[in-house]
């Protein structure tokens, strides 16, 4: 058996309340002595037991000793005059049966909350563990899709790459654009500009006819640790292609640093 079956067998539990048999508790001492993570869970669940009855317990009042004596004192005096008159009294116990049967009720009982209270932890963990590794794998499938969808553009047979290299706002800069020339399409992949600063963003630029056109604010917040190719504004036909770094929502015309720029 597997030490995680162990640990989900819920032995331990019934060995920590003194429900397991005596084969059974055999059996939990010896994984335990075996294997620590056994012993580590023992013991996790002894302290859950403990939290739970300290948490719940009840703090007599003060005055509650002199009540029971005060009790005591007039049962006794009670029972003095009922021998003095003479008067049979009448004496009610219970059953030894009875009062075993009701502290194992009042045992179960507080074992029951225990063993819920383990388990709903228990439940809590693997619930977290799952949306963890639920969100991991939906990010692992996004950027699998995104590499799908940059593959398909690079390697689309009407795809023209046409490299834009650094200017002198930032020498080390580089960005590639897809034109489709079935389409008049375009692609940027901007990777390998930097990440824009607070309030700023990049804007490509077409060159036509001499003159820039403005074609679409490139995206910049990295996801999966890199930049997706995207698609940008139709030009149909340019004669170059340069990327400004402006203020936040782009301008009509440049205004920003110019810092990579390529001709068709």
């Amino acid at each position: 058996m597997e030490i995680k079956d162990i640990i989900s067998s819920g032995l331990l539990e019934a060995y920590v309340m003194g429900f397991a048999t005596a084969e059974e508790t055999s059996q939990v001492q010896a994984w335990a002595h075996a294997y620590p993570e056994v012993a580590n869970e023992l013991s996790v669940i002894e302290k859950s037991m403990e939290q739970y009855a300290f948490a719940n317990a009840v703090e007599p009042v003060e005055d509650l000793k002199s009540q029971i004596f005060n009790k005591i004192n007039f049962n006794n005096s009670a029972t003095k005059t009922v021998v003095s008159e003479k008067t049979p009294a009448k004496v009610y116990s219970i059953s030894p049966i009875w009062q075993r049967a009701a502290a194992v009720a009042i045992f179960l009982l507080l074992a029951s909350v225990v063993v819920n209270i383990v388990y709903y932890n228990k439940f809590k963990k693997a619930a977290l563990a799952y949306q963890q590794k639920n969100e991991e794998l939906i990010a692992q499938t996004e950027k699998l899709n995104g590499l799908d969808q940059d593959m398909s553009i690079v390697q689309n047979k009407y795809s023209r790459p046409v490299a834009l290299e650094g200017l002198p706002a930032a020498p080390e800069a580089t960005a590639k654009i897809f034109w489709m020339k079935n389409t008049g399409e375009v692609y940027i992949d901007p990777s390998n500009l930097p990440e824009a600063p607070e309030g700023k963003e990049y804007q490509l630029w077409g060159i036509v006819d001499g003159k820039p056109v403005d074609g679409g604010m490139i995206l910049t917040s990295k996801k999966g640790n890199r930049y997706h190719i995207q698609k940008m504004k139709n030009f149909g036909k340019a004669e170059a292609f340069a990327v400004t770094l402006e203020t936040k929502g782009g301008n009509p015309t440049p205004k920003g640093s110019m810092f990579v720029m390529g001709k068709l």
